[in-house]
């Protein structure tokens, strides 16, 4: 509090003592009269003077006064209040009361005897419609008689009275204020300096519109949203969606309380749909009503736009920090230890979208000592993909990856496509912003692959190979729960994908795509037209989608051609070749798997795929691991035969022929 603040102060207190003074005496005077002795004018005159002396010398009105203006409180109101404030702050009030009363138990003030005492008295100062009472400046105890019930001084009124205002007790509850933590990247500062503009023009214009602040990054909603109130001198206050009372009664009480502290404390109000808030149908509509009747600057902060009542309404779209203000975060925060990290940090914000915290909570836990010799920018790499990590577990799986490309069994035309994928994925930063592609417009950018062949060829080891490749998570998603017959539902799903994995650009598999992703039919019914609708969102998330998505798919000619126009990678994955088939036995044991005997040009005679392969020599091992011997061609026949019985094939003597003598 500086000087001014002192003076204001000391001179509020002088005057609200002067007041009561006033009111003292009209008491002291009724006293005087009951008892017939000689009423005297002369001190409440004094008093009056003296109350215009103390005002006049004020730089701003005394909190009595802004009360009685903005309420408009009658003299008789303004009275009432004053021999309320007058039994919280002076002892003479309760024996005067009681002896107007002329009971010692009745040291209150009531209606009664304020409509006995005051002059201009008049009833209509007890209706609940009345200043006192809608605004909850004094407080009934009612009994059986209203006039007769004692009167009080609610607490915040007392509080603002004597200078030092404070929240309502039933709003501080339910909303805690918003603190400014300090300066804004460029970015939110442009935000917060246009909504500082709309507010000062639409109170210009008496329109002040909700503003929907939409988003994933919340403290910045918050930050941008406490400048702007600054910048203006409002005072923030956050109010969970969660917390909005439900029934019709206590949210009419709620919005009165909040009204009565927008017009005497320029106070703004955040409404927070963010954290835990769930769509269910009460608390809908308690929202709505709180939109469509609340007062004053409101703010709605919201992960996806929502919709608002029928009154003007404007929203804002609260992005990540840019890429160059990423790059600058990232730099402040390592300070000298930016040497260490080889110049990797454009990597680091070309592959991981994050907040400033989370930048911040990334240099913080690379700079414990870390439990392996790894460099610095390996592990600030290792810990943003752990903590942008996505939560997809209800639609997906994480695979692991493990596959190498030395384990990758294909022709040297799909491995050259497969590698034009990784360098694509790497180097997307430097072509579409270093090298301004992205200036020519977001669609199509995003990196998108289809993997086309029969079952077992290596389509979902080639996405591992990818994934190790890149040093990035791997999601295979799984369809059985993205695919609804519920109309919308899908893309609800498909979308709760992709926002997921934005941040982290974690690669997506679409496993079996054509079961989603079929050919477009003509459009005959609502529900073919709802199909097609489907497949455009897609198409259109993977366009804008910063990561790898890759499809999967046993049917390729099954996809629409205008679908596969607009991937801009196709691997076709062919079954494998007899020398294929012996590179992929050459490789499929792994080397701590002790083998006897193994002749991988006969076990190439097998007519299988890779996958097939793998489930033999996997059995095959549990086998020899049970018998206590190393693996042989023997336990491999009997693998063979069990996978052959599961396909329903039947081994021929060429392919087994001279394995077992």
């Amino acid at each position: 509090m500086n000087a001014t603040d002192d003076h204001w102060q000391s001179a509020n207190h002088q005057y609200l003592v002067a007041a009561l003074a006033v009111v003292q005496e009209t008491l002291e005077q009724f006293v005087q009269g009951q008892e017939g002795a000689e009423v005297s004018q002369d001190t409440a005159e004094d008093s009056q003077q003296r109350l215009a002396v103390i005002a006049a010398a004020m730089t701003e009105l005394p909190s009595l006064e802004v009360v009685c203006n903005t309420f408009d409180l009658s003299d008789f109101e303004r009275d009432v209040l004053l021999l309320c404030a007058g039994m919280e702050l002076d002892a003479a009030f309760p024996r005067l009361c009681a002896e107007i009363q002329g009971r010692e138990q009745q040291a209150y003030p009531t209606f009664s005897l304020a409509l006995t005492v005051f002059p201009d008295a008049h009833l209509s100062a007890i209706a609940p419609s009345s200043p006192l009472l809608h605004w909850r400046l004094i407080e009934v105890e009612e009994s059986r008689v209203f006039t007769l019930s004692p009167l009080r001084l609610s607490r915040w009124a007392l509080l603002y009275l004597t200078g030092m205002p404070h929240l309502d007790r039933e709003l501080s509850g339910l909303m805690k204020p918003v603190v400014n933590r300090g300066a804004l990247l460029p970015s939110y500062e442009v935000i917060a300096d246009q909504l500082s503009t709309i507010w000062v023009e639409g109170s210009e214009r008496g329109v002040l519109p909700i503003v929907q602040l939409c988003g994933e990054e919340v403290t910045a909603k918050w930050a941008i949203t406490a400048t702007a109130c600054e910048q203006v001198d409002l005072n923030l206050y956050r109010l969970s969606a969660q917390a909005i009372p439900q029934e019709r009664r206590e949210l009419e009480t709620f919005l009165r309380l909040w009204q009565r502290e927008v017009i005497l404390s320029d106070r703004a109000l955040l409404v927070d749909c963010d954290g835990g808030y769930h769509h269910d149908v009460a608390q809908e509509n308690a929202l709505h009503q709180l939109l469509e009747e609340i007062g004053g600057i409101v703010l709605v902060s919201s992960r996806d736009r929502r919709r608002l009542p029928q009154r003007p309404s404007l929203t804002i779209e609260v992005s990540k920090p840019t890429a160059i203000e990423q790059q600058a975060i990232w730099k402040a925060a390592l300070g000298e230890r930016q040497a260490e990290v080889n110049g990797q940090v454009e990597a680091l914000v070309a592959q991981f979208d994050l907040s400033s915290s989370a930048i911040a909570a990334a240099c913080i836990a690379a700079s414990s000592p870390p439990s392996s010799p790894s460099p610095l920018s390996s592990q600030l790499w290792d810990i943003c993909r752990l903590q942008s990590r996505p939560r997809l577990e209800e639609l997906s799986q994480r695979i692991e990856p493990a596959a190498t490309w030395e384990e990758l069994v294909l022709p040297e035309a799909q491995r050259q496509v497969l590698r034009d994928i990784a360098v694509h994925v790497r180097q997307r930063s430097q072509v579409y912003d270093t090298w301004g592609f992205r200036t020519k417009g977001n669609r199509g950018l995003g990196i998108s692959a289809l993997f086309a062949g029969s079952s077992g060829t290596g389509k979902t080891m080639a996405a591992e190979v990818l994934a190790r490749e890149l040093r990035l998570d791997l999601y295979r998603i799984d369809l059985s729960s993205v695919v609804s017959k519920y109309i919308g539902e899908t893309e609800k799903n498909l979308r709760r994908v992709f926002d997921a994995a934005e941040s982290s650009g974690v690669i997506l598999l679409f496993d079996e795509a054509d079961a989603l992703f079929g050919k477009r039919s003509e459009v005959k019914d609502s529900h073919d037209r709802h199909a097609n609708i489907e497949v455009s969102y897609l198409l259109q998330r993977m366009e804008a989608y910063r990561g790898l998505a890759i499809l999967t798919t046993n049917l390729k000619d099954a996809l629409d051609q205008a679908f596969l126009r607009r991937i801009r990678f196709i691997v076709q994955f062919p079954f494998p070749d007899l020398p294929e088939r012996v590179e992929i036995w050459r490789h499929i044991f792994p080397a701590a798997t002790p083998t006897e005997g193994l002749e991988v040009e006969k076990l190439a005679q097998l007519n299988l795929a890779g996958g097939n392969i793998r489930n033999i020599a996997m059995n095959a091992a549990f086998l020899a691991a049970e018998a206590k011997e190393t693996v042989q061609m023997s336990h491999v026949l009997q693998a063979a035969k069990r996978e052959y019985a599961k396909l329903e094939k039947s081994l021929t003597d060429g392919e087994i022929r001279g394995w077992v003598k």
